[in-house]
């Protein structure tokens, strides 16, 4: 029997000095949906009360504490630790991606290395996480998304908390995408816009601002025509002029 085509390996390494432990659940549900994470690690002092959060769900996700005691004020050792591991792991061949969760910009340097040797990161931290991390990475997710209740159910439009950024905001993002494949019509279809907008932007997330489904949050804009064809494939482009 030809053998199932395996999941990508995925490395996953997490600041705990800069990532809240509230996020666990909904990181490794996300993870789940890149690949495999065969590797989990944290890096912090577990010994203090600042991570003590994350110690009650190590076990839970079968998370292994990289312990890093706080000897001198001012030097992140556990921030050392993690990019030695990052290298080890990367020199070893044995991954096919890295999931750094962490909101500190330190690690830019980290991504780009990795993403050198054709090895894909995904960035998972806070909105305020500074745009070099950000762009620096395949793909990177904020974490206030990862939360229960920050996206709109499919059947209650109530259910979502205020979203980051309000949907308004995404429509120069979706209309530079649209301007860059120019089609003889205008019609793209929603797949390539997708794939096309985490180029744009690694962090574009349609949760990001309240939505689910990309769709969803296409139609909310109320600023590009939609249709769907027989097979279900759902293209978009810009509203003409004189169309509501």
């Amino acid at each position: 029997m030809p053998s199932e085509t395996r999941s990508p390996r995925l490395a996953v390494l997490i600041d705990a000095d800069n990532t809240s432990a509230k996020i666990a659940d909904g990181l490794f549900e996300e993870v789940a949906k890149i690949g495999e994470a065969s590797v989990r690690r944290i890096y912090g002092d577990f010994s203090g009360s600042r991570s003590k959060g994350w110690a009650d769900v190590l076990a839970k996700h079968a998370i292994i504490p990289q312990q890093q005691f706080a000897y001198t004020t001012g030097k992140n050792a556990s921030d050392i630790t993690l990019v030695i591991d990052a290298m080890d792991l990367l020199h070893s061949a044995r991954f096919d991606g890295f999931c750094l969760v962490s909101s500190d910009s330190d690690f830019t340097r980290l991504a780009a290395r990795i993403r050198e040797q054709g090895v894909d990161v995904f960035g998972f931290g806070e909105q305020k996480t500074p745009e070099s991390f950000r762009q620096a990475c395949r793909r990177f997710v904020y974490t206030e998304n990862l939360l229960p209740g920050t996206v709109k159910d499919e059947h209650d439009s109530a259910s979502a908390d205020k979203p980051l950024q309000p949907a308004t905001a995404a429509v120069p993002f979706i209309k530079k995408v649209l301007s860059q494949e120019n089609t003889e019509d205008g019609w793209v279809n929603l797949g390539t816009v997708g794939k096309q907008l985490l180029n744009l932007a690694p962090d574009f997330d349609p949760r990001t601002f309240g939505f689910r489904k990309l769709s969803d949050l296409i139609r909310k804009t109320n600023q590009f025509e939609v249709r769907q064809a027989e097979g279900g494939s759902i293209s978009i482009r810009v509203k003409q002029r004189g169309k509501k």
